[in-house]
């Protein structure tokens, strides 16, 4: 199978050894990377948008010495391939994870998801309660994302190239700059913990693979087709008898304490676990000791 190695020299040695120990799995003509490691029940790591499972790599030390954890890359993202004529959607993203498990010979998984990931669990929840029953979801804990559109704040340049007609989208792709990226994402990291210089620049460069800046309007479009989706996501989520929790860096701007205490409005007996008032969007970069405790804290009341 044909891949792209990264080229090391302009990556952290980090981010050069999590690909490393990747592999790929051909999905409908392409490459999906993802990560496969430890041993017991399965884990899934959903990740959010505009990166990819490298956001998990300060909490997947911890995580796959309980579990098998598997970290894919959705297409369009990360390491994974990024076709210009793929059907980015939310069924479509389910249905890989749910043939890349498939393949792995899978049928039961946790979930921990953030950012867009929530809302790819969310529609995969509703059809675990519709019926389909091919992959069991034992438990969900969610990161950051916006579960509820009602109150999620999208920052300005998610707007403008998710809301722009395509040919705008197309340009301000094309044209959106390293500085405009890393403004944008230092702006929902906590105020004392912002990514370092190294970070940014494995960010920009994960961004940037195989062409996927080019593609950044037409992903970004599903953080507003969710409205679409709303009523029977909460409503699943309403009804599911599933273990849920929702961990939370309070000081995001997207989906912090706003996000939190709508969720206790809507989730019966919802399980919110905040973290420190300085934490923002990436709790499980910015705050992943207590991103973990929490976790393994949840794990043990199912």
């Amino acid at each position: 199978m044909e891949t792209k190695p990264p080229a090391s020299g302009l990556i952290s040695p980090e981010l050069n050894n999590w690909f490393k120990k990747g592999s790929y799995f051909s999905y409908e003509g392409c490459n999906i990377f993802y990560r496969d490691e430890g041993q017991g029940e399965c884990l899934l790591l959903v990740h959010g948008y505009p990166y990819n499972g490298f956001d998990f790599k300060e909490i997947l030390p911890a995580l796959q010495l309980h579990y098998r954890v598997i970290v894919p890359d959705m297409p369009g993202m990360g390491f994974s391939d990024k076709p210009k004529n793929y059907p980015y959607s939310f069924a479509s993203h389910v249905k890989m994870y749910k043939s890349l498990l498939h393949h792995l010979g899978i049928d039961e998984v946790h979930i921990l998801a953030h950012d867009l990931g929530n809302s790819v669990v969310q529609e995969m929840l509703v059809l675990f309660e519709e019926g389909d029953t091919s992959i069991k979801i034992k438990t969900i804990a969610f990161l950051n994302g916006g579960l509820f559109t009602d109150v999620y704040r999208p920052r300005l340049i998610q707007v403008l190239l998710s809301k722009s007609p395509t040919f705008i989208g197309k340009l301000l792709s094309r044209l959106i700059s390293q500085k405009s990226i890393e403004k944008a994402t230092c702006s929902v990291f906590g105020r004392n913990t912002q990514p370092s210089r190294e970070l940014l620049n494995d960010f920009w460069y994960i961004l940037n693979y195989k062409k996927g800046k080019s593609l950044a309007w037409k992903i970004g479009r599903l953080v507003f087709e969710k409205d679409n989706y709303q009523n029977r996501w909460i409503a699943a989520m309403q009804q599911t008898k599933i273990p849920m929790c929702f961990i939370n860096g309070p000081a995001d701007p997207n989906s912090g304490l706003h996000m939190a205490k709508r969720y206790v409005e809507l989730i019966p007996n919802g399980d919110v676990r905040l973290l420190h008032d300085d934490i923002g969007h990436w709790p499980q970069l910015e705050d992943p000791e207590n991103v973990l405790k929490h976790y393994f804290d949840f794990m043990k009341t199912v």
